[in-house]
């Protein structure tokens, strides 16, 4: 929403005519602790001549102890009641570290059964959950139908809101309130931020101390070409990859199911797909293979870690069609090399004896070989 800030009555005329009336006039103060009480506000200036009323009401409000934290008086389109109102904010805590807080306008972070809350870093996928536990956006809420349509307006709000979190972690308290989304586009009407002045000054170096879960690993991340020419990315998995995946699941035959998951499985349910793509990239990474072109999955390999980090087991999956172009050789690599930067002990991998081909790919890369017993056969490399 634009805003201005006029310190004089010459200045308020100004801006109220730049952005058209009617508009909402306010003080703002320096400290966001501080924030004006609603005998403050002025909701609906309409014309030239109601702005300098509004300015020297406002002023003649200010209680005396505030003077010295007056910085002028916000200037703001007022926006229709129609839009769906929220609250945004962020708080942080010694052990989960940030904390994003979802609710209705008005809701306050210590009102928990009105809120959802979240944990940073945010893709589109858990910024949906937050959104769905909300308590606006509950079923038995009669305005869930109108509001459906801005629920992706919302997330990527969300996602962007979580970003700038993780990007400024001196950052520790933020309250948007109201954060209104209506059709024509999204407005904040009032938002104040806290920040942390001892972690101003650390080093950047800790940026991510304090995140429950890490984020997403960019390093991980290259291109590589197949045997045909084609170009492949090799990136970490997203949760926004559950259908895609899924496509690749029903691209195998029963037989690459078998040699992948011991056994027959006809298909993945919502749950189990959520698994094998929202993960902790802590104890686990997945690195899909993805065509440029299509954004269409077809491989990955996948490296899940012991409680002590230690040792590794992992797992590789290439789509039939795609068997003899070196995409299993190159999935193995690349783990490898991110098996050493974890500074992992040893990675292995259990096979059936009959997967001949991944038995000796394993072999050509220098694994060991040890039988489990007459069907399956361990695979491991010690760094």
């Amino acid at each position: 929403m634009e805003t201005k800030i006029a310190r004089t009555t010459q200045e308020a005329l100004v801006y109220a005519s730049e952005i058209g009336f009617p508009v909402i006039m306010k003080p703002m103060y320096a400290q966001s602790a501080v924030k004006y009480d609603e005998n403050e506000l002025i909701l609906n200036v309409f014309s030239l001549s109601e702005v300098p009323v509004a300015f020297s009401q406002i002023v003649n409000k200010i209680d005396s102890n505030r003077t010295s934290e007056f910085q002028g008086i916000v200037i703001q389109p007022k926006t229709q009641n129609s839009g769906t109102k929220l609250f945004l904010g962020l708080r942080k805590n010694n052990k989960f570290g940030p904390i994003i807080i979802l609710g209705s306008s008005g809701d306050s972070p210590e009102r928990i059964n009105a809120i959802s809350i979240g944990f940073p870093p945010l893709n589109q996928v858990l910024a949906k959950q937050i959104i769905e536990r909300t308590k606006i956006f509950q079923p038995k809420n009669n305005s869930l139908t109108q509001n459906i349509s801005k629920i992706g307006v919302i997330e990527e709000i969300l996602v962007k809101f979580c970003q700038l979190v993780l990007d400024y972690p001196e950052i520790k308290q933020v309250d948007i309130n109201p954060l209104i989304v209506e059709s024509e586009g999204v407005y904040v009407t009032d938002a104040s931020i806290v920040l942390d002045v001892n972690r101003i000054i650390r080093e950047p170096a800790d940026h991510f101390e304090h995140l429950v879960f890490p984020p997403y690993p960019t390093k991980y991340v290259a291109k590589r070409t197949l045997k045909n020419g084609v170009e492949v990315t090799l990136r970490p998995i997203k949760p926004e990859d559950e259908s895609r995946f899924n496509d690749l699941f029903k691209s195998l035959s029963e037989e690459s199911v078998r040699f992948r998951f011991f056994e027959i499985i006809k298909e993945m349910s919502h749950d189990t797909l959520s698994r094998y793509c929202n993960l902790d990239y802590d104890r686990e990474i997945a690195i899909v293979a993805e065509l440029k072109d299509k954004k269409q999955i077809i491989g990955v390999v996948r490296l899940i870690l012991d409680s002590e980090r230690k040792n590794g087991e992992f797992a590789i999956m290439v789509s039939d069609f795609w068997h003899g172009q070196g995409l299993g050789s190159k999935l193995m690599d690349f783990i490898v090399d991110i098996s050493k930067d974890l500074k992992i002990e040893t990675i292995y991998s259990q096979v059936t004896s009959s997967n001949i081909k991944m038995i000796n790919l394993c072999s050509k890369k220098g694994f060991g070989t040890k039988p489990m017993d007459e069907y399956t056969v361990n695979m491991y490399m010690t760094f």
